[in-house]
């Protein structure tokens, strides 16, 4: 973590949460970038939550309230992002796990239209949960591990892999955060490991061929750079965007023995 705004803001979104779920919270960490690497121009802030129960209808909307008002993207304030799971759901493990709630600012519009998150599967839990094992900080219980089942390699993947079509589909327009996530797929793939974004980026540089790197060079520089709204590609480089993407992917289905090049048509 670092700077006073990013802090303030962690500090406000830690007190709601300790606020709406009071006794039954477990264990609430911070993990993703302000763990692994430190917080990018465009990092959310990433928060998960254990509990002892679920969420009734009016902690779930005080949550949601809340939330709206400390998460934003602006210069001033970060996007959150919230997942709330009951101990119970995770504990012992089991594949794909349940999610009480989950709050992005990329559901926002969604939520102000038909109120707050309801329980349900959550495959990318898997990914999260994972991600706090392995580098979590608690603001508030014990280590993550004395809460939280180790989530198996093959859980890993398979939640890797139910996230590519989604990715696909989103190509165009979020194009810098899918050729990370895509590098971060066949990274966690090969090696086992959630990497920073940066850090699978690099992993995947040094094994794509040289006529493939321009563009993910470009998409790390952005992360490391600059925010959603200041991103910019030059039609050579959005030209290569497919090629890279077909590269990437046949990589994974190297590791996977199957082919996405249904999903890309």
């Amino acid at each position: 973590m670092a700077g006073t705004d990013a802090v303030d803001q962690l500090q406000r979104t830690a007190a709601l949460v300790r606020g709406v779920l009071a006794a039954d919270l477990l264990g609430l960490y911070l993990h993703g970038s302000a763990v692994l690497g430190g917080l990018r121009p465009a990092s959310d802030l990433d928060l998960l939550a254990v509990t002892r129960h679920g969420l009734d209808d009016g902690r779930r909307r005080a949550l949601l309230d809340g939330l709206l008002e400390v998460s934003g993207s602006t210069a001033v304030l970060r996007p959150v992002e919230l997942t709330v799971v009951v101990q119970a759901e995770v504990r012992p493990w089991r594949f794909p796990p349940t999610g009480d709630f989950l709050y992005g600012e990329w559901l926002r519009e969604e939520f102000l239209a038909t109120g707050p998150p309801r329980p349900g599967p959550m495959p990318d839990l898997a990914l999260a949960l994972g991600a706090v094992l392995a580098g979590g900080h608690p603001l508030t219980g014990p280590p993550p591990a004395r809460l939280l089942d180790p989530v198996p390699h093959t859980d890993l993947v398979r939640a890797s892999l139910l996230g590519v079509p989604g990715l696909l589909a989103d190509l165009a327009g979020d194009t810098r955060n899918v050729l990370l996530t895509l590098a971060r797929v066949w990274t966690t793939l090969a090696t086992g490991e959630i990497r920073p974004k940066d850090a699978a980026a690099d992993w995947a540089l040094a094994r794509l061929a040289p006529e493939h790197r321009p563009v993910l060079e470009h998409a790390k520089s952005l992360y490391l750079g600059r925010r959603y709204e200041e991103e910019t590609w030059s039609p050579e480089l959005r030209d290569r965007v497919g090629p890279h993407v077909d590269a990437v992917l046949a990589r994974i289905d190297d590791l996977r023995g199957r082919s996405w090049r249904t999903a890309r048509r």
